[in-house]
This record gives C-alpha cells, structure tokens and sequence, in this order.
C-alpha cells in the first residue's frame, strides 16, 4: 500500500485527562548526536538519526515524553475537548445497521451497539421470518488488544466456511483464520503475513497471498482445507510490485494481478480447477497497465496501451493476448476510466470527468450506454457491495459535503433507483444551513487547479472566516468529498472547510498524476501554495486564519510548503506525516522504498537524489518562523516509519525562531491508519479539533 491516509480516521491518541492544570510546559529539546550522511559529493548532518532505534530504552523514553508533553500542553483544552467529542458523538446512530447485500440465498450485514466499539458481522436466510446468525463479533474477538482490525471476509460459495483475517499490532500484519460457519468453530489451520484471500469453486480450496518482512506482497499460495502443507501457486521476484488476488463476479477466475507504480501483469486461473497453473493475458510490458474481469467466453481488459486514461477492450478467454484485442470502449482525452464491473448483460465503469466520478452503464446486449445522473456539483461515488452476477440491480453509495452517505440500488434497464438508506446524523442537522462550491485556481504555470469548498450559507467572505485547507497529491488518488458528520464542529464555528486538488493526484487524470510526480513533484507544492493564496485574496479567509491538513504523503505537502511559505498558514495539522523522504528512500529494506521509485524517484541516481532533496522538508528545515504544529504518529506504522515525525519535530524545534508550538503525539499501540475503536477515534478527532480551534482563537 502507498503512504495513504483515509481523512476520516485520525490517528490514534490515548489521552489522559487527569493531568492537573498546570503552565504550559516549555518545549522538549532533543538530544543531538551528529551523524554525517555523504552521496553524490553532498553531505547531509542528521542529528536526529539515532531516533531509529525503535526498542532503545532511550528512544522509548523520548517518544514518552513527547507524550506527556502534549497531555501537559493540551490539559487546558479537556473542556473544549470534552464538548467536541459530546458533539460529535452526539450526531452518530450508535445503534445502527448496514443494508443488507445478497450473496447465494443469503442476505449479509454488519451492526453496531451502543457503547461497544466493533462492528458485528452478520447474516440471514434470504426467506421471510429467517433468524439471524452472528458470523463475528469483533468485539468479542478485540477483547485484549489495544488495536483490532479486520481485513478478509470471504465466505464459501456454499456458505459454511468463513476466511477472515485480522492485525492487532497496527502494522498491517494480518493472521489468517478460517471458521466453519455450521458448527462455530475455528478450524485449526491458520496462516501468518496474510494480504488477500479467495475461495475456490469446491469450497475447499483457499488462494491467498503473503508479504515478506519489507511489507511487500510477493506470493501466492494454495491451502486444500485438512492439509498441512501449502502450495506455492506463484512469486513475482522483482521488488518494485506486489501481488493482488481476487475472484471475478462471475465467478468463473481467479485474477491475479502484479502491479507496481506504473505497470502491471495479469495472471488468469480457473475456480474451478485451483490446482492448474495461472495464465499470463499480457506480459509485462514497462509502463502499461491494464485490468481483467470476466464474461462467458471473454476478459473485459482496462488497458493504459496507447491510451493515458485508459480505454476497455475484450479478449477470448481461450486467447487472451494483445494480438486478439477488441476495442470496446475508445479513451476519452478528457475521461479517465478509474474501474469497471462486469455483470451478465451489463457493464458499468467508474469514470472522472473534470474532477468528479461517474457511473456509466453499458446495456451488453444492445450496446447502449448512459450516465447515471448525480443531484450536485460536489459529490463523491462510489460502488457498494455487489456479489451478485445474473442481476439488472446495481448498488452504488452517493454522499456530498453536505449529503450524508446514501445507499441505492438502480435498475441498469429502466434507469430507475431505489433509496435504500441514508446514514443518519443526530443532532438536528439541515443540509439546507450548508453549500458547497467548486471553483479553479491559477497556478504559476498556468495550469487550472480545482478547489471544493463547503461553508454555511452565512459566510461573510470578508476574510474574517477561519479556514481548514486539506491537500493530498499523490500517487493519482484523490482526496474524499463525502460527508464527514465530524467537519460540522468546524462549520457551525464558522470555519470554511476547503480542498486543493494538486497535481500528483488524480482527480484529472493520469496527466494530472504525472505533473505532480517524480522531477514534476514541486508542482504539488506550488499549487497548494496558490490555492491558499488564491483563498486569502478572494476572502474566504486570512493567513492568519488558515489552518492546513495533510496525512501521509499528504503530511510531505504540508512539510513543504510550512519551508517554502510559512507565512501564509497560522496552524498546521499533520497525520503520520512522509517528510524524512531522502533518508526513507535511500534505505531499500524499509517498506514501499523500492516500490516508490516510480512515484518519487530513486535517489542513489544523482538527478532524483538532486530534485528530492530540494522539497525534503526534514532536509529542508531552516531559521525562520513556523506555524503551530500538531503532529501524530504512530509507533508501528508500517508505511510512514515512526522516526521520521519524530526526527522532524525535533529539528523544527532547534531551528524554528518563534514560540509557537511544535507539538508530537505518538501512539505506541497503532499503526499507520490509527486507532480501531470507533470512540477512541472521536476521542482522537476532538483533540486534533481542540488544538486547531484554540490555534485559531474558537475556543468554543
């Protein structure tokens, strides 16, 4: 996985509030140890280096005491803290269930109860008057551990046997069970290290996928239930790609797909006869991407071949090679196709279009095809769980800024939809106090930048307004523009929540990821930069009302814009933040190293060491003065090492000339997507809230 960070979750932050008040303490100072780092005739100092001894006593210690410093910076805020996490907790269902998806005469959900963390995974007999039958109760089985997450969830196709794998460490490192479903029991194999999971067609027969100690994904086994010994199916040795596994909807193939930044290899295998070996459709070929999924006699194939934002084309499944490819549905310069599902009469692909993803239907019979319509200019799609293959009934997710996420099944013949559910918020919200906007700023190059925006319909755009400005830009993901019930603590105090989609994202395409990646990543940086300018002189707000956000990759954005431009935020927030990037990308044992070259460059070449250490912001930190700064991080993050935060705060508190502060909060129990427990993430969000509104004077 890529430094990605889901915006919904903060990460994890077990908060004492029984200090006693107190002063607020001066800042740590850590201790420096020089360490000199030479390449390419360019010396570097890294005084912090020694921070990477994750089990010294004294680098536990110092993470501990970063700790205590923040319980004792942020004592005065447990008040606020307080009444933001009542707030927010006051608008969720904690009752609540998920709607039902149909799956081989079965209807599959999950629920949750008040006051228990977990969600509890369930299922029902199709028929009328059928009982339920609790398949898992994660809080049954998160009973000892400070961190719990579920992953797998594959059930047989005859519905007795369940596959599920679960991590408590934080660390993406997920064991294997397999439960049968008929008597209750775990089955006493189990396996370690486990990525994905996939049943065979003689419900005996399991494919699954294993990472090695650097978190790659890199080998497919097969498990026959009873036996011992696993069967190594296939092993992709070049470092740069992992290996993904799934079943089509039709049932008939196991995909097997390696892929690295930019490029991919598929692998076909019968379900039906797990214990053949995999075909290959297109041999790997640097740079070109492409994408299986199956119908009767052919692979509807997603391929980047000639075509940037790809194009659909079909194969016989008896001779699935480039040579015998079909055109089907012709690139769009202007309409990126980001995934397609395959139905028995119909085919839907996920499209973006100026920024915004669509679903587009193509009647397989007749050829015919039409867009689903979307109600508002800012919004976000998305397909739900559909397991069914000979069905007209597509479900899908809408949600907005200010639309809470609905569910809907829409007929693909008569183009009619049915509401299933809208998540509920407590609390007496009325969308109709809220707008959205979308509007495009200018980049120094020219290049038109989108900016979404959301605020209450009273905002005075006078500059007075606080702002809460979120970037990403990386990796051609796109950052979320659903509704988020926690953001309403910062509209209704006024605050425009805002965000900048930067080249290194996808929001317009492949183009849009390769302009803001590799020797064109300072392109992310300077369009953040004048998003914000554009904000401020436009009156949405002031710099010295600008709060900013970035997680993960994200967290690199932040970094480098607070060296590049620091007089332009008042308050920066950042989530398990990537800003040691040289000395990351200079070790190849560390997690995703290798793998990202083709994102940010190899920089034991001169020129990509050169152009990185330009925006580096740990390399980068310089005598000036800085925004305050809230930092959280997590000690068994597997994707952003601990150390980097860690070795950033430190440096920024040597170097920094003002007394604002510069605040680390280190998680010792979770990883790189923070706390599991639904209140503990509540927790969490009202004390990143508390910081960025006391920052900014709304300590209400």
């Amino acid at each position: 996985m890529p430094r990605m960070f889901p915006v919904w979750v903060p990460l994890a932050l077990m908060l004492t509030l029984a200090c006693a008040t107190a002063p607020r303490p001066a800042p740590l100072v850590a201790r420096q140890q020089p360490h000199a780092i030479t390449l390419h005739g360019d010396t570097r100092q890294d005084e912090y280096f020694w921070l990477r001894e994750k089990d010294h006593a004294e680098v536990r210690a110092h993470l501990e005491a970063e700790s205590a410093h923040v319980r004792a910076f942020m004592q005065p805020t447990a008040d606020l803290q307080e009444r933001l996490y009542q707030e927010m907790l006051g608008r969720i269902q904690e009752t609540d269930a998920s709607v039902p998806h149909s799956k081989d005469g079965y209807l599959y959900y999950s629920r949750s109860e008040q006051g228990r963390s977990y969600a509890i995974h369930c299922r029902r007999h199709a028929s009328p008057g059928s009982p339920e039958e609790v398949l898992l109760d994660l809080n049954v089985l998160a009973e000892g551990h400070r961190y719990f997450k579920l992953k797998e969830f594959q059930v047989s196709d005859d519905g007795q046997r369940l596959a599920f794998s679960v991590d408590t460490s934080g660390a993406r490192d997920y064991t294997l069970y397999i439960k049968d479903l008929r008597s209750g029991a775990l089955l006493p194999e189990l396996r370690e290290h486990v990525d994905d999971v996939a049943w065979a067609a003689d419900n005996r027969t399991l494919l699954y996928t294993t990472e090695n100690p650097a978190k790659r994904s890199h080998q497919l086994w097969r498990h026959v239930l009873g036996e011992e010994r696993d069967t190594l199916v296939h092993e992709d040795t070049d470092e740069r790609f992992n290996v993904y596994l799934w079943r089509s909807r039709s049932r008939e193939y196991f995909i097997i797909q390696s892929r690295s930044r930019d490029t991919s290899e598929v692998r076909v295998l019968s379900a039906h006869a797990p214990d053949a070996q995999p075909r290959v459709v297109a041999p790997r070929e640097q740079g070109h991407k492409y994408s299986v999924d199956h119908r009767g006699g052919l692979f509807y194939i997603r391929t980047n071949a000639g075509a940037p934002n790809f194009r659909l084309v079909t194969a016989p499944v008896d001779a699935p090679g480039p040579e015998n490819w079909k055109e089907f549905l012709p690139h769009r310069d202007a309409v990126m196709i980001v995934q397609q599902e395959v139905f028995s009469g119909h085919l839907v692909t996920r499209e973006r279009e100026g920024g915004l993803e669509h679903l587009t239907v193509t009647d397989l019979a007749s050829g015919e095809r039409h867009r689903v319509a979307m109600p508002e200019q800012v919004y976000e799609v998305e397909f739900a769980q559909n397991e069914e293959w000979n069905t007209r009934s597509l479900r899908f997710r809408y949600e907005s800024p200010i639309t809470p996420v609905t569910t809907f099944d829409y007929d693909m013949a008569t183009r009619e939809r049915v509401l299933l559910k809208q998540e509920t918020v407590l609390g007496g919200y009325e969308p109709s106090r809220y707008t959205t906007e979308r509007l495009h700023v200018t980049a120094a190059d020219g290049t038109r930048i989108p900016v979404s925006l959301v605020y209450r319909k009273d905002l005075r755009k006078d500059g007075s307004a606080p702002m809460y400005l979120k970037g990403y830009g990386a990796y051609g993901a796109t950052l979320s523009l659903g509704f988020f019930a926690n953001d309403l603590s910062m509209l209704d105090r006024g605050m425009v929540v805002a965000t900048a989609h930067v080249r290194g994202g996808g929001e317009l395409g492949e183009a849009w990821h390769d302009g803001g990646r590799l020797h064109r990543k300072m392109n992310t940086f300077t369009d953040f930069i004048s998003v914000a300018e554009a904000l401020i002189a436009q009156g949405y707000t002031s710099k010295e009302r600008l709060a900013i956000w970035g997680g993960s990759a994200g967290g690199l954005l932040v970094g480098t814009v607070l060296n590049m431009r620091p007089d332009l935020f008042r308050v920066a927030l950042v989530h398990v933040p990537f800003v040691d990037v040289l000395t990351t990308m200079l070790d190849p044992s560390l997690p995703l190293t290798v793998p990202e070259y083709e994102e940010w460059g190899n920089p034991t070449r001169p020129e990509d060491y050169a152009y990185i250490r330009q925006y580096c912001p740990y390399t980068n930190v310089k005598a000036q003065t800085y925004p305050a700064l809230l930092v959280m991080a997590a000690l068994n993050d597997s994707q952003v090492m601990y150390w980097g935060p860690a070795k950033w705060v430190a440096r920024l508190r040597a170097h920094k000339t003002d007394s604002r502060p510069v605040l680390l909060q280190m998680d010792m129990a979770a990883g790189h997507t923070g706390a599991s427990s639904r209140y503990d993430q509540l927790r969490e969000t009202a004390f990143t809230f508390a910081f960025v509104f006391t920052q900014l004077g709304l300590e209400r």
